[in-house]
């Protein structure tokens, strides 16, 4: 009999320390290791696959924990919760909803998930409805998630309200309230409701410390941490981290060695404060001081090396961390993907046999970065739950590359849409020039509810700029004061271009004069306004004023001084301040201050002077230069050097029609017949073909476009036979003296 009993209890001791291993390996992301020692168990006990659904679930692999659910011989309430739990855990809320209407039992844990799940999906009605279906409303358990759900979704009336029927209250219940007020910035109302309570605990306290740091305010969270009647660990590391995100290192650290018992979190709170601090000398060395480490210690201390750019330390500390979490792996991809190494990037993505949702959007952003987008569109269809910054960052790499029809796809298969989404599409549409399509998304986004935001109104500013489209722009400044963006200096900036470039140069003026703070940007968007307008004078004035101002110029502003002084004449002034972007700023130029150069000294008929310049340069004319040369070789009639111009052109822009035309031209204009046609057939060689033009017209607030020999325009007859009319009566009108005007 004691045999047997020995027997039982060792094999209840066996299964039991299993049970937990599978458990903690869950927890740590060892979901290998976890699946090991689950398959290598002689016996199992429906605690076994409990454990086991938990770890799947924690480690984002819910369809395997779904099957094991399925297969499980007997279920009690715990298999059950335990499957609803990784539904929540995954945000996978109808699923839930389905297995909580299967249960044959709920204890009251069960009902609590559920108006968990729906809480923090924001489906508040429904939580409230469950709610009300609850046989027994005595306990506080479920009230309690019922109220957070309330004020993590900011509906503090709703919640007081909620709070306020309780029929029975536990501190919970208190702490609950209140971490809806200070979580949400909302600290006259966390004070006024902590004042309030009967009874406080170090929770309590910590609530009120953590939202006074959330709003920036230091000082008051110093003083309630100092009234604190017993602080524990969170309540030194929630002051440490407050300390360390306003960059007070130093009294982080004092507070650090002040802490009476000093855990793993407490070690990895302050490394992580020396990393942030972009002190990761200091962090490695409190790394090697550790007592003890796990995960988070090393993935914090690899994010330090690959901020550094020290990659190589970064993956040798990551080969020595005794098992590699998801997000160790991830700070690794991360460092490759910021160094462009996407082969290395893709290795380490290989080793990860459970990835989360931020490693694949790590890897896909890798690949859409360096141009990639077959790659990372096969990973993005190879992933399985997908979040909204997915959808995104595809959008985006398809706008880098200029594949606009494939981002507009992305865009339209998304079922949810941010504004992100929305100014990605938008951005990227006026990238690509289609100013026209950005603008009407512009509005779309609008009737669909989105308000935008400062990068949603420079994006419509700057379509408006290159179509000069000043009563759109108007409506669009007056949207500006509306949203509250009157004094953002990225939108100010983006209103200055396009006045600037509707030609009301005395609207950009006033929007600059009325700037409190300017930048760089500021002091180049007017000057280029004055380089666009002809205002050569006027933009050396400025330029002037900058430099006595103590505004250091930067490539932009050369680009838009010099081009001032290329159209406006100003040679003298123009190679001076080319001089001296070189000898006195120390900047090296760019093909874009070549090509004023060329074209300044092309202008003034000095084109020996041009050509030398381009091939005494330091880096590769491109076409802007050439285009540039040749364009001043037509003005001025130097055939061989235009022809030696546009061959060069030519190779590098073999499609543009423009190039051939303009070469064409100067031949005929010298009568050299045979080499017009050597022209024209090279340029049908080419295949290069004409672009239709396409012109606009700003009438009752919004744009018409007109593209010719489009079949899809309407009203093309009534149009043909307008314009014929209209050429008949200049015609008419053209030998008519000028009494009759």
């Amino acid at each position: 009999m004691k045999s047997r009993l020995k027997s039982v209890g060792e094999h209840g001791s066996y299964i039991f320390r299993h049970n937990l291993k599978i458990t903690q390996l869950g927890k740590s992301g060892q979901i290998d290791e976890a699946i090991k020692v689950f398959q290598q168990m002689t016996h199992q006990n429906t605690v076994t696959h409990n454990s086991m659904i938990s770890a799947y679930a924690k480690n984002g692999r819910i369809s395997d924990a779904r099957q094991l659910f399925d297969g499980m011989p007997h279920r009690n309430i715990v298999s059950w919760n335990s499957m609803i739990a990784a539904y929540l855990h995954n945000d996978m809320v109808e699923e839930a909803r389905h297995l909580f209407d299967k249960m044959p039992a709920r204890d009251l844990y069960s009902w609590t998930l559920m108006i968990t799940c729906y809480t923090r999906n924001g489906k508040l009605a429904k939580a409230k409805d469950l709610f009300n279906m609850l046989p027994n409303k005595w306990n506080p358990v479920c009230w309690n998630a019922l109220v957070s759900g309330y004020v993590k979704n900011r509906q503090f009336d709703e919640a007081r309200r909620l709070f306020d029927e309780m029929p029975a209250k536990d501190l919970v219940s208190w702490n609950s309230m209140l971490s809806g007020y200070t979580r949400n910035g909302e600290m006259r109302l966390g004070l006024q409701f902590f004042e309030e309570m009967a009874e406080r605990d170090v929770v309590s306290w910590n609530l009120m410390v953590d939202g006074f740091v959330e709003v920036s305010d230091l000082n008051s969270a110093w003083r309630f941490f100092e009234k604190i009647p017993n602080p524990n660990t969170v309540s030194w590391v929630t002051m440490l981290c407050g300390f360390a995100r306003f960059g007070k290192i130093a009294e982080a650290r004092r507070l650090f060695d002040q802490m009476p018992v000093r855990n793993v979190v407490a070690w990895n709170a302050m490394i992580a404060a020396y990393v942030q601090n972009c002190q990761v000398v200091e962090a490695i060395s409190l790394f090697m001081e550790m007592p003890e480490k796990n995960s988070i210690s090393y993935t914090t201390v690899i994010n330090g090396y690959v901020r550094m750019g020290k990659l190589d330390e970064a993956r040798q500390l990551l080969n020595q961390m005794p098992y590699r979490n998801v997000a160790a792996q991830t700070a690794m991809i991360s460092g490759y993907v910021q160094n462009k190494r996407m082969d290395d990037a893709r290795e380490i993505f290989c080793q990860i046999s459970t990835r989360d949702v931020v490693c694949w959007n790590t890897m896909i952003a890798g690949y859409a970065q360096c141009g990639r987008m077959d790659e990372a569109l096969r990973l993005f269809k190879q992933m399985g739950k997908k979040d909204i910054v997915s959808w995104n960052t595809m959008i985006t790499g398809y706008a880098e590359v200029g594949q606009m029809d494939a981002a507009i796809k992305i865009f339209e298969e998304m079922k949810e849409k941010n504004i992100v989404s929305w100014n990605s599409l938008i951005s990227g549409l006026t990238q690509n020039g289609s100013y026209l399509d950005a603008l009407k998304s512009f509005m779309l986004m609008g009737h669909e509810g989105h308000k935008p935001d400062q990068s949603t109104l420079a994006c419509g500013l700057s379509a408006c700029a290159h179509l000069a489209a000043l009563q759109l722009g108007v409506q669009l400044h007056q949207l500006v004061v509306k949203s509250g963006y009157a004094t953002d200096l990225f939108v100010s900036n983006a209103l200055i271009t396009m006045y600037a470039k509707c030609g009301s140069i005395s609207s950009a003026e006033l929007l600059f004069k009325d700037i409190d703070c300017f930048d760089v940007v500021s002091w180049n968007s007017l000057i280029a306004a004055y380089a666009l307008n002809g205002n050569g004078r006027e933009a050396l004035k400025l330029f002037r004023k900058m430099e006595v101002e103590g505004v250091a110029p930067d490539e932009v502003t050369f680009v838009g001084i010099l081009s001032a002084c290329s159209h406006a004449g100003l040679i003298n002034q123009g190679l001076k301040l080319f001089q001296s972007m070189v000898k006195t700023y120390k900047i090296e130029p760019l093909a874009e201050h070549y090509a004023c150069m060329v074209d300044l000294l092309g202008r003034a008929g000095r084109l020996e002077g041009a050509f030398q310049l381009v091939r005494e340069m330091k880096i590769k004319a491109n076409a802007g230069i050439w285009g540039a040369l040749l364009g001043a070789c037509r003005i001025h009639g130097n055939l061989e050097l235009a022809k030696f111009a546009a061959e060069q052109l030519l190779e590098l822009e073999p499609h543009k029609t423009s190039n051939y035309v303009l070469l064409s031209n100067m031949q005929a204009e010298m009568g050299r017949w045979d080499e017009v046609a050597r022209v024209r057939r090279l340029m049908k060689e080419r295949g290069a073909e004409k672009q239709p033009g396409w012109s606009w017209i700003e009438l009752q607030n919004w744009l018409h476009a007109f593209l010719s020999e489009d079949p899809a325009q309407p009203r093309p007859v009534e149009l043909r036979n307008l314009l014929r009319s209209l050429t008949a009566h200049m015609g008419n009108t053209a030998d008519m003296p000028l009494e009759c005007f």
